[in-house]
């Protein structure tokens, strides 16, 4: 592609200079006696302080090329971290059944809105596979005459075979002139829309929505507000990542950070001349060095240091795909590096800035990507709606009864889509940290009250002060060579001490 060969052959200099892993004697980019402040261990210091963790310390200098650690003691089941996501999405197919905060995750609207939007779209045809429409009241008019008090009664059917509901109804729930039985229980933020009015990206607060705006939004917003140099080549960026994989959504987010942190440590006047001079002189952009540096922080002090792949591209370390002959290794990879490529173009189309090319070679999208394969995590979130289902079948007979004439022709009509979570992929920094064990220490969990997309760690024993801190990748319950063949997708073999006793 010839924007592509264009970038990575004038620029390599630059982009291999931003490609190199960070050390506590050399900065991205600036002299000696400027280095920039988040380096290594002041990098975690200030995640572990803007998290509010207390109790733990990242050692980058481990055995295992950095890890977690515990500096206090924590109890079985207490919780050992809750970390933010450095760049976050929802799958596209989950956006159908959930309506979500597209900043921090968190369910948004109200109980009824959530089940009317999710009945709409089913009789529209929609499914879990397609993409819904960009507003959640798309179709609807503003009222309706509907009898609320008698929606009828059903008989408990299957869950898999819906009875659908009097498009009235479904109105009603939407524009919030049906309020269910005790869903006061389940209040949810009120929605706030996209500042670039998009239609697309709804948010819980005026500060979520701002934040997003500020930190990656304002340039990959499809609406009239958006900063984007052709929104009509940012949709066609957006459909090809909903129709091949959305890993490219949180490359994109991650480059558009780098931009909008870019431009605003220009505005704010952070550029010195003659660190410049000295940066053109080495081949590297001081300035781009320092926006460039959160990511390049999560990328060097992530999985990838452990695995030995400081330097892997996304075609190189992704897994092959089991119905894929290994003959056939090198064109598959071929055929996921011009993937890559394709999408590259697109966004470079939409949101090319000049002072910031080299993230726009296909050498920094590779390894951005590369560096979300190996590290990326689920997204999920509980649903209100499953909640509040299994709230009233735990009322008391009476009050149960006299509910379920409204919610079970409901239930019915929802199927099976009711127990559907927020589902995504993100990639959390802290978390990323943390090492493989077979016998782990702890866990990712999500308690009643984690409501939104953070990651939440729990202790499955007593973690003691000075002790790493593991979770599991995989299945750990599974066999030895079973567990060494997933963990291969890694780049590692774990010598834990529970590997070690079955390899004797």
């Amino acid at each position: 592609m010839e924007g592509k060969c264009t970038v990575d052959a004038e620029l390599s200099d630059q982009i291999s200079a931003l490609l190199e892993s960070p050390s506590p004697n050399q900065g991205l980019g600036f002299s000696d006696e400027s280095e920039p402040p988040c380096l290594k261990q002041e990098y975690f210091e200030e995640l572990l302080k803007s998290r509010k963790c207390v109790g733990l310390k990242v050692k980058p200098e481990s055995d295992l090329g950095k890890g977690l650690y515990a500096d206090v003691e924590f109890g079985e089941g207490v919780l050992v971290l809750k970390d933010q996501m450095l760049v976050g999405a929802q799958h596209s197919s989950n956006k159908v059944d959930c309506l979500v905060c597209s900043y921090c995750f968190r369910f948004i609207g109200s109980v009824e809105l959530q089940i009317g939007r999710k009945i709409y779209l089913q009789e529209l045809g929609l499914s879990s596979t397609d993409e819904c429409p960009s507003s959640p009241m798309d179709g609807l008019q503003d009222s309706s005459n509907g009898d609320h008090d008698n929606l009828g009664t059903c008989s408990s059917s299957d869950l898999k075979e819906r009875i659908p509901l009097p498009k009235e109804i479904v109105a009603s729930l939407m524009n919030g002139q049906l309020a269910l039985p005790y869903s006061e229980q389940f209040a949810l933020p009120s929605l706030v829309p996209c500042p670039g009015s998009c239609g697309e990206a709804y948010y819980c607060s005026k500060l979520c929505a701002g934040t997003d705006w500020d930190q990656s939004h304002s340039l990959l917003c499809t609406g009239e507000g958006s900063r984007a140099i052709c929104r009509e080549a940012l949709m066609k960026f957006v459909e090809h990542a909903n129709e091949t994989n959305d890993i490219f959504l949180l490359a994109a987010k991650a480059i558009a950070f780098t931009i909008l942190r870019y431009q605003k440590l220009k505005v704010y006047g952070l550029q010195d001349q003659r660190q410049d001079e000295h940066a053109r002189r080495n081949g590297k952009s001081s300035l781009l060095g320092w926006a460039w540096c959160t990511v390049s922080m999560a990328k060097f002090w992530s999985r990838l240091s452990m695995c030995g792949l400081l330097t892997t591209w996304w075609w190189e370390c992704v897994a092959l795909p089991e119905d894929v002959d290994c003959c056939d290794e090198v064109s598959f990879r071929k055929q996921i590096r011009d993937l890559a490529s394709m999408s590259l173009q697109l966004l470079k189309e939409a949101i090319y800035d000049k002072e910031c090319a080299p993230l726009f070679s296909l050498d920094i999208y590779g390894h951005i990507i590369g560096m979300f394969e190996l590290n990326n995590l689920d997204l999920v979130v509980a649903s209100p709606v499953e909640d509040y289902f299994l709230y009233i079948d735990d009322l008391p007979p009476d009050d149960k009864e006299t509910a379920e004439r409204i919610t079970r022709p409901i239930l019915d009509a929802l199927g099976d889509d009711y127990l559907v979570c927020c589902q995504g992929s993100a990639f959390f920094p802290l978390q990323s940290c943390m090492n493989h064990s077979c016998q782990p220490n702890a866990k990712a969990f999500k308690r009643d009250e984690d409501r939104d997309g953070q990651a939440t760690i729990i202790a499955l024993r007593t973690i003691l002060k000075g002790e790493e801190i593991t979770v599991s990748y995989i299945d750990e319950n599974l066999p030895l060579e079973d567990r060494r063949t997933q963990l291969a997708d890694y780049g590692f073999e774990c010598r834990c001490a529970k590997c070690k006793e079955e390899d004797q």
